[in-house]
C-alpha cells in the first residue's frame, strides 16, 4: 500500500513540477479571471498544503490558516518552483519513511486526501498553462522513435 501511494504521489509531483517548469515566468502572475488565483498563487497554495500534509504525517498538528506560502518569501518562478519541488519531496519522504507494517487509517486518509488535492490543482494548472500557450508536458505526444 505504501509503495503504491509513494508511486502515485511521485507521479503527480513530477507532473506538477514539469508543468511549472514549462510555464514562462511572465505567466506566473496572470490570472484567468478577476477573482481567481494567479498561476504562482496556485503553486504557493499547493506547496503550503503539501507541507501541511508532510507535518501531519510526522504527527504534528500544523496550522492551515495561511492557506498559501507568503508571496514575499516566494516572489518569483525560481523560488516558487523550489518550494513546490521541496514540498512534494517532503511528503514523498514521509510516505517512504514507513516500515513494512500496514498504513494506519489516519495516515492513509491524509495521504489520499492530499493526493486528491494535488491532482485537482494539477488540472487547474494545466488550464492556466494552455491559456499561456503551453501544452502540459504530460499531454505532449511521445516522440515517434519512442513509439517504435
Amino acid at each position: 500500500m505504501r509503495d503504491m501511494l509513494a508511486t502515485r504521489w511521485n507521479e503527480i509531483g513530477d507532473k506538477v513540477v514539469q508543468l511549472a517548469e514549462a510555464v514562462p515566468e511572465a505567466a506566473y502572475e496572470r490570472r484567468p479571471a478577476p477573482d481567481v488565483r494567479t498561476f504562482a498563487e496556485q503553486l504557493r497554495h499547493l506547496a503550503f498544503w503539501n507541507l501541511y500534509a508532510r507535518d501531519a504525517l510526522r504527527g504534528a498538528s500544523p496550522d492551515g490558516e495561511a492557506n498559501e506560502l507568503p508571496r514575499d518569501a516566494y516572489p518569483d518562478k525560481a523560488a516558487v518552483l523550489a518550494a513546490v519541488r521541496d514540498s512534494f519531496r517532503g511528503v514523498g519522504d514521509e510516505i517512504a519513511r514507513g516500515d513494512a507494517r500496514a498504513v494506519d487509517a489516519p495516515s492513509l486518509d491524509t495521504m489520499v486526501s492530499f493526493l486528491e488535492h494535488a491532482g485537482e490543482h494539477y488540472g487547474q494548472l494545466a488550464v492556466y498553462a494552455r491559456l499561456a500557450g503551453v501544452v502540459p508536458p504530460a499531454s505532449r505526444a511521445a516522440p515517434a522513435e519512442a513509439l517504435a
